[in-house]
């Protein structure tokens, strides 16, 4: 397991917040010196740099898409006024705040991404147990990514936990993420947060609903960091789903599923993943 990957998993998680670089090395499992050193050295950044660049990032995204308020927008950003969210975004871009809200368009900055979290170690997987599922209905905040680039997903997390176990009409103390929509052609899929719902009433802004069929799944243990979940799924689906002859179900593609074993804080524990078997 990456260092480093755990370290940009917790980064990528909580720098809506301040962190603090004693929380980011816990996570890592380095010391404090060790970590800043490493990241440097893996990643091209220190870590207070990638933070900053990662909230001015989002911060950029936001005045891009019109936002009515510069202030508003320094404050998400851990900005204590205008003036020095303006320097510092003049730094980072060259533009002021207010060009880029005016412009509308991020064509002429450099945002940075997420760094991604590989990890290709190889892994042994305990074979799947088999469930027959009820039919679900879900609601949570989706996004679209390409395949290979999905390291914005734990900000995605990061925006749905804020609404976690206060979703109207929520059933239990369950997370899912479930991925769907694969496009091979286009190179992306759709991955989206959620909680079981009883209903579709009123939810919170940005949220949609997914219905998932009643069927049977093979479930496998995902176990340590959630950053090489990746690693296990290319195992499951690359290696022991052909090798067991079973096929893979229409949709989702996959419903990864969060309960009381897996820490959302570290990104340590267990994950159950659920594929979808055809009949």
């Amino acid at each position: 397991m990456s260092a480093i990957g755990r370290a940009i998993w917790f980064i990528e998680s909580h720098f809506a917040r301040d962190i603090s670089l004693e929380e980011i090395a816990e996570a890592a499992g380095l010391s404090r010196f060790h970590l800043s050193r490493v990241f440097g050295l893996a990643t091209g950044y220190s870590i207070s740099a990638y933070i900053r660049a990662r909230r001015l990032s989002g911060a950029a995204q936001t005045l891009a898409d019109g936002a009515s308020s510069i202030l508003a927008v320094a404050l998400e950003a851990g900005y204590g006024s205008h003036e020095a969210f303006t320097r510092a975004f003049r730094e980072q871009f060259g533009l002021t705040p207010e060009t880029v809200r005016k412009q509308g368009h991020l064509s002429n900055i450099a945002l940075t991404e997420p760094i991604r979290m590989d990890d290709t170690r190889l892994l042994k997987l305990d074979p799947p147990r088999f469930e027959d599922s009820p039919a679900l209905l879900l609601a949570g905040l989706g996004e679209t990514y390409a395949y290979g680039r999905a390291e914005g997903i734990p900000s995605l997390w990061q925006r749905f936990n804020a609404h976690f176990g206060n979703i109207p009409a929520q059933k239990g103390n369950v997370a899912y993420g479930v991925c769907s929509q694969s496009n091979s052609e286009a190179g992306t899929f759709h991955y989206m947060a959620a909680a079981e719902i009883e209903d579709a009433g009123t939810l919170p802004a940005g949220f949609s609903t997914i219905r998932l069929p009643k069927q049977r799944y093979a479930v496998f243990l995902h176990r340590g960091h959630i950053s090489s979940i990746a690693t296990t799924a290319q195992h499951i689906f690359g290696t022991f789903l052909p090798e067991a002859g079973l096929q893979h179900g229409e949709t989702p593609d996959l419903i990864e599923r969060y309960d009381e074993r897996f820490d959302p804080h570290s990104g340590m524990g267990v994950v159950e993943m659920w594929i979808p078997l055809k009949p």
